[in-house]
């Protein structure tokens, strides 16, 4: 996509119009690649739900994104979201907290997520619950699955609980004030073929909804391998650079 200067601040007719019309062509891409997948894992298109990841993205590329019907956004850094979940607080948005949380984060990011995807140890959990008792509200949140074979997720640096740990994890959450287990997330090993990766998270994921029927979400796929996550049973993408075009520094 082009435009990287007026086209994403917004701040003119011309450049929020042609801004507009990229991230319709976007949206409109990402959709038939959906379709595709779907038609070829014989699935049901409705069963998807496409999250616009806003990283490093304006506030008024969320307005255009609600505009054209993508309400369901994803951020990956408190200090860049709760400054954008404040500004775009008039819009009908389900904000997605994706990236790795920090223990100490937990109480600004319980202030506006409506689901947190990261998930990955009962200390985060418990933080989490603490924070959302006290604001009076349910944050939806997801088990992070590391599904990293050849590193820890420390070496990784990625975050996520070794699929062993994640039934006890799911308990944690499933018991907390404050939170609802919504399901599974998980990021595919760089440079690897995410295919046998998300075959592993679907088990991880079949495991949970064991013990907790109602948890359904797989949160797995993004702009390179969203038709994969598809084929092994993603209900939810994470989609960034294939709705908005490669990542900018935020023009305000």
């Amino acid at each position: 996509m082009t435009g990287a200067g007026t086209a994403g601040n917004g701040n003119d007719g011309h450049g929020a119009e042609h801004r507009r019309a990229e991230i319709s062509e976007g949206i409109a891409a990402v959709r038939k690649r959906i379709a595709a997948a779907c038609a070829a894992a014989g699935r049901d298109e409705r069963e998807i739900t496409l999250i616009a990841v806003t990283k490093t993205f304006p506030a008024s590329d969320v307005r255009l994104l609600a505009g054209l019907g993508l309400t369901e956004v994803g951020e990956n850094r408190d200090q860049e979201a709760r400054p954008k979940a404040a500004e775009c607080a008039d819009l009908p948005l389900t904000w997605h907290f994706v990236g790795r949380l920090q223990t100490n984060k937990a109480r600004a990011v319980a202030g506006y997520a409506d689901v947190v995807h990261s998930v990955d140890r009962v200390r985060l959990a418990r933080a989490l619950s603490e924070a959302a008792d006290r604001a009076g509200r349910t944050i939806r949140c997801l088990v992070q699955v590391s599904l990293d074979e050849a590193a820890s997720p420390q070496e990784q640096g990625r975050g996520g609980a070794s699929p062993g740990d994640v039934p006890e994890l799911a308990d944690a959450i499933a018991g907390a004030a404050g939170l609802e287990l919504g399901g599974v997330m998980a990021v595919a090993p760089l440079g690897a073929d995410p295919l046998p990766a998300f075959t592993r998270l679907a088990a991880v994921a079949a495991r949970v909804r064991g013990n907790h029927p109602g948890a359904r979400i797989v949160s797995a796929g993004m702009s390179g391998d969203l038709e994969q996550a598809i084929a092994c049973g993603a209900t939810h993408l994470r989609v960034g650079t294939a709705l908005l075009g490669g990542r900018r520094a935020i023009v305000r």
